[in-house]
């Protein structure tokens, strides 16, 4: 009899340290020319990462949380407990990007018949939001970026999408969210609702472009149109360099202006930015570290450009548009409605991510961990499973405090996605 040949290993999964995107050999990445079945060993040394352009010595073995127990679990315990209530509301998350879409995949994961509400601003359309700094350099069509619409994703997860709302409050006494298309009773909340540009008193938000999602990135694509333009970026951090970078590429000229002394100076990475503005040169950005904004002016005089943007120092630039990347600060209205521990951010658990209140969770841009944010897109696929597995056992019945998944903080790894000269922080 002859030998049986050896059983084909089976495939792998590998995690993007820097953005989170999950390399699956079984699927290969078509668009970057691996075909299915690729191995990772296989994959040329300078191959990049789709989203973020980290090579693969930025990836590391992937496992996906094994949920089925839990679902085991949920399914017995379900035996001996009173039956569900018609119409029970189950768990309604607010915000549509990363973070509360895949909340809901994970969810869904742990249980496919738990009712989920799903409440955001915006249109909830599934994007990446790494590709929004690189989207001109990549020359990708605006009608590429989004990847899911909102409908479309709630279908497929069976979630109940209320997109165009804003929530409000929440009444901890009775578990109520109160949102623009009224209230919504929930038995676990969770808050993924990110973080917004803070803009310092000298920025008016009428006159300065904040890119800090998709909508408003679309909104300063169109007023860019066709024709370079000259615009001012306030700001030399991780955004406000790839924006200059991108923008630069497509024909605009940049002002890029920064307290600091050269870009990305507030990274521990000694004088990050001395290759960007040598990389810089060839391009139209024009770098101004060591000054403080003193305002920013709509220009009346017909002819001329309109915005105008000075210096405490007394420089003064006149141009098209100004774009303010200067940080990000989480929204407090929700949570100091719900009494919510606050340290510079949603307060949580580091291994449960549970907020300060009995039956609130929260992840992504809106949390703090020991007053640190990490504002991220790795970790938000870890945080969603961290919370779906403890809900999952909260719904069996088990010890409230039990989290099968704990959450682990790790050190990030940050890709600057200047394209002109690309940097990897650790």
């Amino acid at each position: 009899m002859s030998p049986q040949p050896a059983a084909a290993a089976p495939f792998l999964q590998y995690i993007c340290n820097a953005c989170g995107l999950i390399y699956d050999e079984a699927k290969g990445d078509p668009d970057s020319g691996l075909a299915p079945g690729t191995r990772f060993a296989d994959i040329p040394d300078d191959w990049e990462c789709p989203l973020c352009a980290v090579t693969k010595t930025d990836f590391s073995p992937y496992t996906p949380p094994d949920l089925s127990k839990l679902r085991s679990a949920a399914a017995c315990a379900g035996a001996t407990r009173p039956a569900a209530k018609k119409g029970r509301a189950g768990v309604v998350i607010v915000g549509a990007g990363r973070a509360g879409w895949q909340m809901a995949q994970a969810l869904r994961e742990t249980d496919a018949e738990l009712p989920i509400t799903l409440v955001t601003a915006c249109s909830g359309d599934v994007y990446d939001k790494p590709l929004l700094s690189v989207a001109l350099a990549k020359q990708l069509p605006l009608d590429k970026l989004v990847r899911e619409t909102g409908a479309q994703a709630a279908a497929r997860l069976g979630v109940r999408l209320l997109a165009q709302t804003q929530a409000t409050r929440i009444c901890t006494r009775t578990q109520t969210l109160s949102t623009t298309r009224g209230n919504q009773p929930f038995e676990e909340l969770v808050l993924a609702h990110g973080a917004q540009v803070a803009l310092p008193p000298t920025l008016p938000a009428e006159l300065c472009w904040r890119v800090n999602h998709l909508d408003a990135y679309l909104k300063l694509r169109a007023a860019l149109g066709d024709t370079p333009q000259h615009v001012a970026i306030i700001g030399a951090g991780l955004i406000g360099s790839e924006l200059a970078n991108d923008l630069a590429l497509a024909g605009h000229r940049i002002t890029l202006l920064d307290p600091m002394a050269t870009p990305l100076a507030r990274w521990a990475a000694p004088q990050a930015g001395e290759p960007v503005l040598a990389a810089w040169q060839a391009l139209p950005i024009a770098f101004v570290g060591g000054v403080s904004i003193a305002g920013v002016e709509a220009n009346a005089t017909a002819g001329q450009r309109a915005r105008v943007v000075t210096t405490t120092c007394g420089q003064r630039f006149v141009v098209d548009q100004v774009v303010a990347a200067t940080g990000l600060a989480t929204p407090n209205r929700l949570a100091q409605s719900a009494g919510l521990a606050w340290d510079n951010g949603i307060a949580v658990d580091a291994t449960t991510l549970a907020t300060s209140q009995p039956h609130i969770h929260a992840l992504g841009d809106c949390i703090t961990i020991g007053g640190q944010a990490s504002r991220y897109i790795e970790p938000i696929g870890r945080q969603a499973a961290t919370i779906a597995a403890k809900l999952a056992v909260r719904r069996a019945g088990a010890d409230a405090q039990a989290c099968p998944v704990p959450y682990e903080v790790k050190a990030a790894v940050v890709r600057v996605k200047t394209t002109s000269c690309p940097l990897t922080l650790h």
